[in-house]
């Protein structure tokens, strides 16, 4: 029986923003809690007990263990909460869902938010590196290529249901597609962006405002 999850990050982080997305899609109750960036806290004797990295977001179900690192997170709320396609119980379906998971995390929004998110949003106009914004632009589009692929053959980036796989991978899209960048066409991938756009959790949890973090 499900207790309230207790949540500690800000709805402006994007690792954040992919948990609270999976908590609404799994109809969970949950208290969040701002932590980090302008609101501090992540550095706190007792924050860092939970998780010594000092990162967002941290989870704990029911007053239990603290779980950091958001992969990890995910794929508890999944096993203990999640059902049917979501997360397969069949271990050849669930390492299906799983890879394209870890694919996005590493390969999507590995080399979105540092490389390109950072030095767009988070560097101030005068100091971004436009070559190095190019060339992690053509990185990025390289895997979205992948993705273009995959969502030509299915509806979702695992097959024909909604799963995890596409919280990990959909969660970068919003900024993607928002901020002030040159961007490839990917027809496919476009219009899975804009499915995900009619998802009410998608809708509330990731096309979050990101002004405060922008650059003076």
């Amino acid at each position: 029986m499900q207790g309230k999850l207790s949540i500690w990050g800000r709805k402006t982080s994007s690792n954040v923003q992919a948990l609270m997305w999976c908590v609404a899609e799994l109809n969970l109750a949950y208290e969040r809690y701002d932590i980090g960036h302008k609101f501090g806290g992540n550095d706190t004797p007792e924050f860092l007990e939970m998780n010594p990295n000092g990162t967002v977001p941290v989870l704990r179900d029911n007053g239990g263990e603290a779980i950091w690192e958001t992969g990890a997170i995910l794929r508890y709320l999944a096993t203990q909460y999640g059902t049917g396609d979501f997360w397969p119980q069949q271990p050849q379906a669930r390492a299906n869902v799983d890879k394209w998971a870890e694919w996005a995390k590493i390969n999507i929004a590995g080399t979105f938010t540092g490389p390109i998110f950072w030095r767009v949003v988070r560097t101030a106009a005068k100091d971004r590196d436009e070559k190095a914004i190019a060339s992690a632009l053509n990185v990025f589009h390289k895997y979205l290529q992948i993705a273009e692929n995959q969502l030509t053959k299915q509806p979702f980036l695992a097959g024909e249901a909604f799963t995890l796989a596409d919280i990990q991978f959909g969660h970068v899209l919003y900024r993607y597609f928002d901020i002030a960048i040159e961007r490839a066409s990917f027809p496919a991938v476009e219009q899975y962006y804009q499915n995900l756009t009619q998802r009410p959790a998608f809708a509330e949890h990731v096309m979050v405002s990101y002004d405060d973090l922008r650059a003076e």
